[in-house]
């Protein structure tokens, strides 16, 4: 074990949370309305009485938006976590499907799957998850049959009080930095250097954000507005029509 000081995690996440903000903005810049709109329930923006061009296209841009923010921001703390581990531990990017870590510590080679939070998927992506741990030890353990190893569901934030899960483990938020670092203070550490350069970075995405939104209304009430009044007829065909 090699201990991390804070100042190598603030120096990685100063000169990496870039990233997330060029991604946020060009998925931003890169948005067409009509994509949106196919892929949102217009009988949900229906039943909520909205009423002006505006005021659906704010709805439909903030959906997409927080959509795609949580996973770009997914992928940002899988790299710092990564980071960390590698520092610490020697960890890296597994080859094997499904596992985004490996590494020994205390004798035990660890398998580890990241996500963003505790409620990441369904039964289904869950069972997904397991099946690459399960086919991922068997291949290691047909070349080293007495490797001791654990598998891992490692989640950024949140909590789950019963990290026990049968085949796995389920660490999330403290307890997750804590196992990939040794330092059961790092999860409270780096939130502070996230908001580096922030402020600035934010002012260009909120004037992308409001060019989006005149530019979207604009294009919609052309569209499916009729004498002011949002032609829902149109637009549910527009959505759901053969």
């Amino acid at each position: 074990m090699n201990p991390i000081g804070i100042n190598e995690v603030v120096k990685y996440v100063e000169e990496n949370i870039g990233s997330f903000h060029t991604k946020r903005l060009q998925n931003l810049e890169l948005l067409k309305l009509d994509k949106i709109l196919k892929r949102k329930n217009p009988y949900l923006f229906k039943a909520k009485n909205i009423l002006t061009a505006q005021d659906l296209v704010r709805v439909l841009l903030e959906a997409h938006l927080s959509s795609h923010e949580e996973t770009i921001f997914g992928e940002f703390l899988e790299g710092l976590a990564r980071f960390v581990c590698g520092k610490v531990y020697n960890g890296k990017k597994s080859s094997a499907e499904g596992i985004d870590l490996e590494f020994i510590k205390d004798g035990i080679y660890y398998l580890v799957s990241i996500k963003s939070g505790p409620n990441w998927g369904n039964s289904r992506q869950i069972k997904k998850m397991k099946d690459d741990f399960l086919k991922t030890i068997r291949i290691l353990k047909t070349n080293n049959p007495t490797i001791h190893i654990l598998a891992v569901n490692g989640c950024c934030y949140g909590k789950d009080n019963k990290p026990e899960k049968g085949n796995y483990q389920k660490l999330c938020g403290q307890r997750f930095w804590e196992f990939i670092s040794g330092d059961e203070t790092l999860y409270t550490g780096i939130i502070e250097p996230l908001g580096h350069k922030a402020k600035q970075r934010n002012e260009r995405f909120i004037e992308s954000y409001a060019q989006i939104i005149n530019k979207f209304t604009h294009q919609f009430m052309n569209d499916f507005c009729v004498d002011g009044k949002i032609n829902w007829e149109k637009l549910v065909k527009f959505n759901s029509g053969k």
